[in-house]
């Protein structure tokens, strides 16, 4: 009888250890996600070829399509969120905007050798913030 209420006892405490650390894991990755999610813009249609674009227009138009979800969580500082109501940097790319802004291509190519240098997305902004801040009207 006392060898029955030990192993009941042992599997409640294993169930209530189970749950707790099951709980935890998923807490974990929730707000993980929801940090990432926060860097985002939002932006979700795709950026435009940079085949036809030539020099560090199309290495910008490269690094957007490669990296999406860096330039989208980077604020674009020609201020074309305020004036076009642009979600993020990624929005510049999905339509010609960026080929005549020399800020929408700094900021891309800049996040672009960031992230190839193994820099996380909150590094990169943070680098970028601090690079580009100075010019936002």
């Amino acid at each position: 009888m006392v060898r029955m209420k030990n192993q009941s006892r042992t599997r409640l405490y294993t169930s209530v250890l189970l749950s707790l650390f099951a709980i935890f894991v998923l807490t974990s990755c929730s707000k993980t996600e929801v940090q990432n999610s926060s860097l985002r813009g939002g932006e979700t249609r795709e950026t435009l070829s940079p085949a036809n674009y030539t020099g560090e227009t199309a290495r910008a138009y490269q690094a957007a399509r490669e990296i999406p979800e860096v330039i989208d969580s980077l604020y674009c500082y020609c201020d074309c969120k305020k004036h076009f109501d642009h979600k993020s940097l990624l929005t510049c790319y999905v339509d010609e905007h960026a080929v005549h802004c020399d800020i929408c291509i700094e900021e891309a190519l800049m996040a672009y050798d960031l992230h190839k240098q193994g820099k996380d997305v909150k590094l990169i902004r943070e680098a970028v913030d601090s690079k580009f801040s100075s010019l936002r009207h």
